[in-house]
């Protein structure tokens, strides 16, 4: 894993089941699969620098033009003190 994206958080109790960096449209991103207590759902996260003004809702819509994302699915997003902007989406429950 490069160095932007190697201090990102991971919530307790969160299993990573899968994690790749990736580009989606001109932006580097790290694609995450995880569960978290009976939920599963993936992630695009963007470093916040890189998307500064972007609001959510173009965020939404960039993740939302990547085929990971299934149509009918609610998207998420949360930006992190920590410097990343998490994009969830595809949540099921066991």
């Amino acid at each position: 894993m490069t160095d932007k994206f190697k201090n990102v958080p991971v919530e307790k109790d969160t299993r990573i089941l899968f994690r790749i960096e990736a580009k989606l449209g001109g932006y580097d991103v790290l694609y995450e699969r995880w569960s978290w207590e009976g939920i599963s759902a993936e992630s695009l996260i963007f470093v916040n620098d890189d998307v500064p003004d972007l609001t959510d809702e173009e965020l939404e819509q960039e993740v939302r033009k990547s085929p990971l994302v299934k149509k009918e699915s609610a998207v998420t997003i949360k930006r992190l003190d920590a410097g990343y902007t998490f994009v969830n989406f595809n949540f099921e429950t066991a």
